[in-house]
């Protein structure tokens, strides 16, 4: 059975629906999976106006587990979900690749398949260069990059559009991902299952 580690940070609940999403498609895919957020850091800072969606989604995702280096050694394919801070990661989402020093270097995560999926205020606010920026350390980790493309009629929808991953345009509204994101995530989701399972059974036959 093919493993998928979904590691996501969600501040006001917007990637917390992305991520939901993307398990429930891997499952139907089959795969097993270990659904984690990001732990936030002390210094997290809140964008003025989402005080109450932010102390919501702590607690809505209060029993999700805190995700860990282990939890990308165990899976054979890995989503990253992050909002949109500046063009860049969210600063929790860097902190965690910075602590997978200690599996990456050693070669833990090489030949594993990951793909990353955002959200952020504003259309061309900085979606496609979050994503980009995720990319930078799964090249360092020797890991495969597998991007939505535009490979399926699903990404062509109004609300979708960007190559490198699902990114959903909420105008720093909690709880206001399309259903195109929606679909777009699944999809992602499917197709990380599909070439992380291929991976892993050519590295068994090698």
């Amino acid at each position: 059975m093919t493993r998928i580690t979904i590691a996501y940070f969600s501040s006001t609940g917007n990637v917390h629906r992305l991520a939901e999403a993307a398990a429930q498609a891997a499952l139907k895919e089959g795969a097993e999976v270990r659904l984690r957020r990001i732990a936030g850091l002390g210094t997290d800072t809140v964008v003025p106006g989402t005080e109450d969606a932010v102390t919501a989604q702590t607690e809505a995702a209060r029993d999700v587990p805190v995700a860990t280096p282990e939890d990308l050694v165990w899976a054979d394919g890995i989503l990253l979900g992050t909002p949109v801070r500046f063009g860049l990661p969210a600063a929790p989402v860097s902190a965690f690749v910075d602590s997978t020093a200690s599996v990456s270097i050693p070669g833990l995560l090489a030949d594993k398949v990951v793909s990353a999926f955002t959200s952020g205020s504003a259309p061309h606010g900085g979606h496609e260069t979050t994503l980009l920026a995720l990319y930078n350390a799964v090249c360092h980790w020797g890991s495969f990059v597998v991007a939505n493309g535009s490979s399926d009629p699903v990404l062509f929808r109004e609300e979708n559009g960007n190559p490198y991953g699902s990114s959903s345009v909420t105008r720093n509204r909690p709880g206001n991902v399309h259903e195109d994101n929606i679909a777009a995530v699944e999809y992602q989701a499917r197709r990380v299952v599909r070439a992380a399972g291929i991976v892993a059974r050519g590295l068994a036959g090698a």
